[in-house]
């Protein structure tokens, strides 16, 4: 019989609603209110990636193998003695946007309520804190309070800090789908490069990066000059007017020194504001070019003053919008995640401890905030916390001045690290190896960005020793004396508790309570169809938009309008490119999950920063060369790009290379450890940088079925897998084309061929069969590696590998629509052979454009830059 299991994406805070059929077919779910029925590329290759090629199946201790109730033994006896020996603040987690709510809520229990320190923190502080923190201090609780529909209904939407196209795909294709129905429907993009999103906007606003602060203070500035601030609203809901009206009047927020000082023509400056002000139902989407900063907190703030002002929160088409960045960063914020933050959206006063303490029975709980994720790092580094656990996530990529985070994690005294592979960067460092079941082997809940609640249901078993993170967690607690406490059977059972908590003592002032939850049998948790928070208890409520009755979470029911001092972005030397770093459309984090995956490889296959042609030409770089990247804190090796989506001096590198995948390519290496002192988020988007030539004597590319069998390592590469095996490029500076033959000629098997024009390509044989093909030579090629690829495990031809390789070397160009595999050349083909000149046309002749969306902008440049070519 045929079986379907409705589950939620692994991804973004989209919170995609998927349907599996049979374990074995995938597509989105027509009927969750997130997508309906649309997935970007990576929810739909999300079968084909959880085929990791080194899936870790058992625990490991030092490398040997063990059983799990020996590494949970191991795990409460080292616990126990820290604790006594040095106190609970010696015991650290570090979790993840990845974890399911039930297992966020047994780790934050364990360690804030029984262990007794407040030292877990997640990887959502470097992605979504900053937001949090602005939301307390506006709403006093840290509420989202529209909801996706509000981007469809608004006359006027502003992303600011947002690639959503790129980013949350699935809500992009909405607001375009919106756009298109409602041609009144304006869109501006506030963002200093020039994105996808920004590519089919009508406005696009490329501010100086940091200038956020001026140009919304401006804003709120313009507001009362032409007369549209809703003074009615703002006396009977919000306090703080003098405090902001006094920072306002200063000239500096007149609109020619907003437009000098954020370096935007005055022109686009002044429509943007007029737009702001004659549309009352205009929301505003954040993301992280606002969190991600030394001042993300006041970033936004500046933003929610302006909604404040105008009375637009928490009404149809009219909300400020935070984007979550993970499935469940959310649902970790909920159950009290961050080292900020108690439970249930409770924190650290006395009120708060006492009745979370009683509701849980704990023998202690922790009563301050704990180390945030930069500090908790730097005391473990210090051996002030001497065990930490990491769940679900690599911060010896992710976290900002990496070098020095692994500095920490070598010098840990105990640390153990859950995953569902080996092969991270922070898993190599790990003294105790936890198996975790992955998406599709567990069950729970997430909640995305518009506060949506959604099951997340297992499908298959996780394979060997593998176990769900909150079992994990609620073992040790047994172990560690707390056996009544952590007795949970289920998922359900953890669910039951945490939605009851949320709904103690509750007494109004707390959106969040799921007290209508709470009693929910086993089937009906496992049959829970998604739906907004609150729920409350006896009655229901319309929770897709909160606090449209201006009455906020606050004591006094009033927001707090804040005035926001703008503050430049902190840079440890003043020469070089200032580089931003971010996220590319077909990977995730460091590419754990995703980077094992051929076809999501295939549009960006290996690390580049990227400049404009202008910056190009005053560096004296070409493009395609390899560069060195430095800062203060390190370097890193990246091919060179142009970009014309860039302003002058300014550079772009995504975050996703780790050493897994590259050679120094972690751009991280170069980021100072500068956070916001409110929200503890690191300022990820401002670092100064030196570029200078990398020397290379010989480049090469390796394509084979298992990595290079030689002994030397050169100098830069960069690994991507392809069908059968995997493909590198190389370079190095140090030995000789010569010296490498030398190399490998003392392994043998190995049959060297000559190449016309320009180096030679090295065939490595294994029983007559071609198991790799290495070709090196004085300059870099643009091969097409689908093609080498078909040669592995063939018996060798000396006419057919001289042709395959002349076609290779023929070129290939990038892969514009990763959904259906679509190059940019198949599309110029298209248009130049075929005739096509619209949009319509290249779908249906070659499919792009259609399943997600984001390459439609990509395809209407190419459309456009064909005509011009007509023109000349």
């Amino acid at each position: 019989m045929s079986q379907t299991t409705q589950t939620t994406c692994a991804y973004c805070g989209v919170g995609c609603g998927i349907t599996i059929q049979d374990g074995a077919i995938l597509a989105g779910n027509p009927e969750h209110p997130a997508n309906k029925g649309a997935l970007c590329i990576k929810g739909s290759s999300l079968l084909e990636t959880m085929d990791y090629p080194r899936r870790l199946l058992y625990p490991r201790l030092e490398g040997r193998h063990l059983g799990w109730d020996g590494a949970l033994d191991e795990i409460a006896a080292r616990f126990n003695q820290i604790i006594a020996e040095s106190g609970p603040e010696a015991i650290g987690f570090y979790v993840s946007g990845q974890l399911l709510t039930e297992d966020y809520y047994v780790a934050n229990k364990l360690m804030k309520g029984f262990i007794g320190a407040a030292n877990i923190d997640t990887n959502s502080r470097l992605c979504m804190s900053s937001a949090v923190m602005a939301h307390t201090r506006a709403f006093g609780e840290d509420v989202v309070p529209g909801c996706y529909e509000d981007l469809e209904q608004c006359d006027l939407l502003i992303l600011v800090g947002a690639n959503t196209a790129w980013t949350h795909p699935v809500i992009f294709r909405r607001i375009q789908q919106a756009r298109a129905k409602r041609p009144q429907m304006k869109l501006v993009v506030v963002d200093p490069r020039k994105t996808m999103s920004a590519e089919q906007a009508d406005l696009h606003l490329g501010l100086l990066p940091g200038t956020d602060v001026w140009l919304f203070n401006g804003l709120c500035r313009y507001l009362f000059e032409v007369g549209k601030v809703d003074e009615a609203y703002v006396r009977a809901h919000t306090q703080g007017l003098a405090e902001l009206t006094t920072l306002l009047d200063d000239p500096a927020y007149e609109l020619a020194a907003i437009a000098q000082t954020c370096g935007l023509n005055q022109t686009d400056l002044l429509a943007f504001y007029r737009w702001f002000a004659e549309r009352p139902r205009t929301v505003t989407l954040f993301c992280q070019g606002v969190n991600q900063s030394n001042q993300g907190t006041d970033k936004g703030n500046s933003i929610i003053n302006a909604h404040l002002l105008t009375g637009r929160v928490g009404k149809p088409g009219a909300s400020p919008f935070s984007m979550t960045g993970q499935p469940n960063a959310m649902g970790g914020r909920e159950v009290g995640g961050l080292a900020t933050q108690l439970a249930a959206h409770m924190g650290f006063n006395e009120t708060d401890c006492e009745r979370v303490q009683r509701f849980w029975g704990s023998p202690r709980i922790a009563t301050r905030s704990g180390h945030k994720a930069v500090q908790l790092f730097d005391a473990v580094r210090k051996g002030e916390v001497r065990a930490l656990w990491v769940i679900a996530t690599n911060p010896a990529i992710s976290l900002p001045d990496s070098a020095r985070v692994r500095e920490a994690l070598a010098n840990c005294e105990f640390l153990i690290v859950s995953e569902m592979t080996d092969n991270t960067d922070t898993a190599k460092f790990a003294h105790l190896l936890l198996p975790a079941a992955g998406w599709g082997e567990r069950e729970g809940t997430v909640t995305n960005s518009e506060r949506c609640i959604s099951r997340q249901r297992a499908f298959t078993a996780p394979p060997g020793e593998a176990r769900p993170d909150w079992w994990a967690l609620a073992e040790v607690g047994k172990r560690m004396g707390f056996a009544e406490a952590f007795d949970y059977p289920n998922t359900h059972a953890i669910w039951s508790e945490f939605a009851a908590l949320t709904a103690f003592e509750n007494d109004g002032v707390r959106q969040l309570n799921l007290g209508g939850l709470a009693a929910l049998s086993a089937e009906e948790y496992d049959g829970l169809a998604p739906q907004q928070w609150p729920v409350l208890a006896g009655r229901s409520a319309d929770a897709r938009r909160l606090f449209g009755d201006g009455r906020f979470s606050t004591p006094d029911g009033k927001a707090r309008l804040i005035a926001t001092v703008p503050q430049a972005p902190v840079l440890e030397q003043e020469e070089g490119w200032l580089l931003n770093t971010g996220r590319l459309r077909d990977q995730w984090h460091t590419m754990t999950r995703t980077g094992h995956l051929p076809r999501l490889m295939e549009a960006e296959p290996y690390p580049r920063v990227t400049v404009n042609h202008h910056t190009l030409l005053q560096s004296g770089l070409e493009p395609g060369q390899l560069v060195h990247l430095s800062s203060p804190r390190g370097e890193v090796l990246a091919r060179l790009e142009r970009d014309d989506a860039l302003a002058d001096n300014e550079a772009f590198m995504p975050m996703h290379w780790s050493d897994s995948f590259t050679a120094a390519g972690g751009v991280n290496r170069l980021v100072a450890p500068v956070t916001d002192p409110v929200s503890g988020q690191p300022q990820f988007k401002q670092t100064r940088v030196l570029a200078t030539p990398f020397n290379a004597r010989w480049h090469g590319v390796w394509v084979g079925v298992h990595e290079p069998e030689w002994s030397f390592v050169p100098r830069w590469w960069s690994r991507r897998p392809v069908d059968g095996g995997e493909c590198r490029l190389l370079a190095d500076d140090a030995c000789s084309r010569q010296e490498l033959w030398q190399v490998l000629a003392r392994k043998g098997q190995w049959l060297r061929l000559p190449l016309k024009g320009d180096g030679w390509v090295a065939v490595l044989l294994k029983q007559g069969r071609i198991h790799g093909l290495l070709l090196a030579g004085d300059s870099q090629w643009q091969l097409n590696t689908g093609l080498l690829a078909g040669l592995l495990k063939v018996p060798l031809s000396a006419s057919a590998l001289s042709a395959t390789i002349e076609q290779a070397l023929a070129g290939d160009t990038r892969m514009v629509c990763s959904c259906f595999r679509v190059s940019e050349k198949q599309i110029r083909e298209a248009i130049e052979q075929q005739g096509i000149h619209e949009l319509a046309g290249l779908q249906a002749s070659l499919k792009c454009g259609t399943n997600c969306g984001t390459c439609v902008g990509e395809l209407e440049k190419l459309l456009i830059s064909c005509r011009v070519s007509y023109a000349e």
